[in-house]
This record gives C-alpha cells, sequence and structure tokens, in this order.
C-alpha cells in the first residue's frame, strides 16, 4: 500500500522549504522503497530552490543519502529489504555506448524511479537528481542503491552519494593523481575539501589549498592539505609557481567553477599538466583564452562528472577506507540536524560556516 511520510518541498523559486506529507508508491519493477537514516545538504539542493536547475516545481530536495532498503520491486536481484545502502544518482544502464566500451561511470543512459511520488493532492513532484532524500523515505531505481558496511554512520557514509565522491573522485578518477605529484585545489567547501582528502588518498607529495576563506583553509588542512593560499592575498597562479619551483602543479581542480577559477587552473599548472573542472558553472558563463596557450601547455583539460566515479566499484570501497581510518569522512559533518532545520542549514551553507550540514530521520 502506498504510505505517506514527511518530505522538504520547494514549491517556488526562492520560496522557502516547507515539510510537507508525500505519497511513497509500493515499489514497481526495478524500482526500491529506502528508509532514509541521514541526508547532506548539498549546494545542489539549494540550486534547485533556486531554480537554477530547471523550473519542474515542486522539488522533492535532498539526494546525499544513505539508508535501509524497505522493499523492491519485481526483477531487483542487487539488493534486498534489510540492506544498508549509500543512494547515488547515476544508475548505469549497462547497454549504452559508453557501457558496451567498459566505460559504465560514462553511462549515457541512467535512469531513475518510473512512478512518480505525489503530495497529499496528488501533484507530482520532480526528486533532486532523482533521488528526493529530505524524507523518511523515497522511492528510486533499485540501481540507485549501492550496500556497504552497515557498521558505518549514515551521516558521513551517506556523503559519497554526491559531493564527497565528487571531490575524491575529481583527484583519483579524473586528475589520475599519482604518488609524489604535486596538486592544487581552488575552492575549499565541500567538493575541494574532498578533493584534497582524494590527493591525500592517492600519496601525493605535495597538496596546496586555495580559498578566500582562511576558516576554509584551516578545514582543508585538516583533510591533508600541506600548503594554503588565500586567493585575496595575491596573484594566484605565481602563489602556486612559488610552491612548486616555478612550475606549477601537476593536477589543478577547480571547484568553484567559474571562467575566472579554471584560468587560474590553466595557468597554474606545470606544463603538459592537467586541469580538472569539478565546479559547477552556470549557463550564462563565458570562457576566453587564447587557442595557442592550450596548444602550448599540452596536457589535459577535463570535465569531472560525479567523480567519474561507478558507485559500485568506489563507494564501498571508500567506506571501507572510512572504516578502516584512512579516510575522515566524520570531519566533514559539521552539524546534524532535524528535518525541520533545512532552511537553515541552505543559510548557513551561504555563509560558508559548515561543509556539510546532515539530516537525520
Amino acid at each position: 500500500m502506498p504510505q505517506t511520510v514527511r518530505g522538504v518541498i520547494a514549491r517556488a523559486k526562492g520560496a522557502p522549504v516547507t515539510v510537507e506529507n508525500i505519497v511513497i508508491p509500493d515499489p514497481g519493477p526495478g524500482e526500491a522503497v529506502v528508509d532514509i537514516s541521514a541526508c547532506g545538504v548539498c549546494h545542489t539542493d539549494l540550486h534547485y530552490r533556486e531554480g537554477g536547475i530547471n523550473d519542474e516545481f515542486p522539488f522533492l530536495l535532498g539526494h546525499e543519502a544513505a539508508g535501509v532498503v524497505e522493499s523492491v520491486g519485481e526483477g531487483v536481484t542487487d539488493v534486498a529489504p534489510g540492506d544498508f545502502v549509500v543512494l547515488n544518482w547515476r544508475a548505469v544502464c549497462g547497454s549504452c555506448r559508453a557501457c558496451r566500451r567498459g566505460r559504465p561511470w560514462y553511462c549515457f543512459d541512467t535512469h531513475n524511479a518510473t512512478q512518480k511520488m505525489t503530495l497529499e493532492d496528488g501533484t507530482e513532484l520532480s526528486p533532486a537528481l532523482g533521488i528526493g532524500a529530505f524524507a523518511d523515505k523515497t522511492l528510486v531505481a533499485a540501481g540507485q542503491c549501492t550496500k556497504v558496511d552497515p557498521d558505518a554512520s549514515p551521516a558521513a557514509v551517506g556523503l559519497l552519494g554526491c559531493g564527497v565522491m565528487a571531490g575524491i573522485g575529481a583527484a583519483i578518477n579524473t586528475g589520475n593523481v599519482q604518488r609524489g605529484d604535486s596538486v592544487a585545489v581552488i575552492g575549499c567547501g565541500g567538493v575541494g575539501s574532498a578533493a584534497i582528502a582524494g590527493a591525500r588518498l592517492a600519496n601525493a607529495a605535495k597538496i596546496i589549498a586555495i580559498d578566500l576563506d582562511d576558516r576554509k583553509l584551516e578545514w582543508a588542512k585538516g583533510m591533508g592539505a600541506t600548503h594554503t593560499i588565500n586567493a585575496g592575498s595575491g596573484d594566484v597562479v605565481e602563489a602556486i609557481q612559488a610552491l612548486t619551483d616555478g612550475h606549477g602543479a601537476d593536477v589543478v581542480i577547480d571547484a568553484v567553477g567559474r571562467p575566472e577559477t579554471w584560468k587560474q587552473a590553466f595557468y597554474g599548472r606545470d606544463l603538459a599538466g592537467t586541469v580538472v573542472l569539478v565546479g559547477v558553472p552556470t549557463p550564462e558563463m563565458q570562457l576566453e583564452i587564447p587557442l595557442l596557450d592550450v596548444f602550448g601547455r599540452g596536457g589535459s583539460l577535463k570535465s569531472s562528472w560525479y567523480g567519474d566515479c561507478l558507485p559500485s566499484r568506489d563507494f564501498p570501497m571508500l567506506v571501507d577506507l572510512y572504516q578502516q581510518g584512512r579516510l575522515d569522512l566524520d570531519a566533514f559533518v559539521t552539524e546534524t540536524i532535524g528535518i525541520d532545520d533545512v532552511e537553515a542549514a541552505f543559510a548557513k551553507m551561504h555563509e560558508g560556516t559548515v561543509l556539510r550540514s546532515v539530516v537525520e530521520l
């Protein structure tokens, strides 16, 4: 039978979110209902509320989540009721051209639940990133559920569902950071701090954190940064070069996603170095750069989609590292809050006073 639960709804562009009753249908073929334990407050949720993703209001917000599978629909074999899972927003199809080429982390036909969750009056909801996890329970495609160690903290490992995975993957998967490399990360919020943690996991020799906020630079040192640069204190490119024998870093990760920060990344890397864009630009942003500079500096210019992760491969591995004490996911959880506190968490995010607020349900 369909269930009525609480969920955080964004009804109109820029309007404060509300907690309302929502209806969760029984899972159909290939679907699962997940009892949510914890869900991080990600900047993407704020983008949805502000109309920055699309205008398909009302939205059911929340997507960085962990919980327990309550029920599954016909044909589901990879997860079962009682499994502890981290939710992901790239359920790979297995049959598109990327999957057939053995590159499922680029899957071009990822899918979500077929059925719609609704308000009590029948209004269909648009779940954030196909998940909608600021709710007691949510309906997802079963492929969006990745089984992990049930002894892990839901508040910590749920963050792998988006921002932390995006940052770690930008360093390890997209940037291919190697032992002994020098790495610079521009922007030290949740994603940038995770990129720093990823560079440390890869045994980079020098990890340079760059931000305008000294508080975030202190957080970055806790994640593994060996050096910090306040971007407001001088030329960022020169500062990176000064820390890398005048050459620039082997890998520079732009976790901000603005033309000016991307140019800092481009010119702050060594010859034949790699630029990784993981910060998400807005549609109106334009980039102008001499094509000769692109040719002359060589190397790779990459975008990182969800950290180029394969959830079934990467989530269990990173949870294992967390359980071993080698990846401090707890450090990303600034505070735990209730479902009624999401609007206040957006304000703290805007002020830069938290890495992550996490809703516990």
